[in-house]
């Protein structure tokens, strides 16, 4: 069931602010990465490359958590706690491309020769924290 994001919220994910993706590793342990996030209306969105801890991780365990913290204020946050619904190629680095245009106004840097690259959508289950 798709959540309703509160204005806050959707203010937060839809202006350049920095999330922290939290995967859980095989041995049960936390694992963070800091990244770029966008959405598709209560789906989060983001890119990796194939074969990344964060990827591998969410391959073996769909939980994650996704962090957004205000770049002005980051006292202001929202906590996103849902599954990853789907992870498929970025055809054309569409998102990877979308997403480097919201935060650095630029397209991005390329890629490691071999790389795969690949659009994680991420179905919200639960907000918490001051934004929520």
């Amino acid at each position: 069931m798709a959540i309703t994001f509160s204005a806050e919220t959707l203010r937060l994910l839809d202006g350049p602010n920095y999330a922290v993706l939290a995967t859980v590793n095989r041995d049960g342990s936390p694992q963070t990465s800091a990244m770029w996030v966008g959405r598709d209306d209560s789906d989060l969105l983001f890119s990796t490359v194939e074969g990344r801890a964060k990827h591998r991780n969410m391959l073996r365990d769909p939980r994650v958590s996704v962090t957004v913290l205000d770049s002005a204020d980051p006292e202001i946050y929202v906590e996103l706690r849902g599954r990853v619904s789907s992870i498929t190629k970025d055809v054309g680095r569409r998102v990877d491309t979308g997403l480097s245009w919201k935060y650095n106004g630029r397209d991005p840097d390329p890629d490691l020769p071999g790389a795969v690259r690949v659009v994680v959508r991420v179905s919200v289950e639960k907000a918490t924290g001051y934004a929520a």
